[in-house]
């Protein structure tokens, strides 16, 4: 996570980057103590071969199973970049999200300037529902967000 998340790429999209081992491991505390609470889930990318690498991470995040909704997310290495890892996994956790979690609506988000995020929501078949001006803090100031949205049976 370190490493990855050190990529100028990833800090330009993310407010977010680990600097030292011990910040990447309060994260890791978080996201576990999030996945008790039942409002996360992160899941590791790792190449299907042996002693290959992790390629990035994957999570349903903000889960309001009240709601039947949640945010999906997503990170690579700069070498899974551009090989569908990020769209497949996607579809992966979009199927169990409808299937097993029994969500009814998952949400993918980002920065109007991610056009490889907006990619890969097009490609799992999500609908773009928008902008949200000034929605969020980010690095300092606010950014706008474009928002998508999969439905059950909308899955490509």
């Amino acid at each position: 996570m370190l490493d990855a998340f050190s990529d100028p790429l990833f800090q330009h999209f993310s407010d977010w980057a680990p600097r030292t081992e011990a910040d990447t491991h309060i994260r890791l505390v978080e996201y576990d103590e999030a996945r008790r609470r039942g409002e996360q889930i992160e899941f590791t990318l790792i190449e299907p071969r042996e002693h290959a690498g992790v390629l990035g991470g994957a999570s349903l995040n903000g889960v309001d199973l009240s709601e039947g909704r949640a945010a999906v997310g997503y990170w690579l290495v700069p070498s899974a970049r551009g090989r569908g890892v990020a769209t497949h996994a996607v579809r992966l956790l979009a199927r169990w999200a409808f299937e097993d979690v029994g969500l009814g609506r998952l949400e993918l988000t980002c920065g109007p300037d991610n056009h490889a995020s907006q990619r890969v929501a097009d490609r799992c078949g999500f609908t773009r529902e928008g902008v949200l001006r000034s929605h969020t803090p980010f690095k300092g100031g606010r950014r706008d967000t474009v928002v998508f949205s999969l439905l059950p049976g909308e899955l490509r």
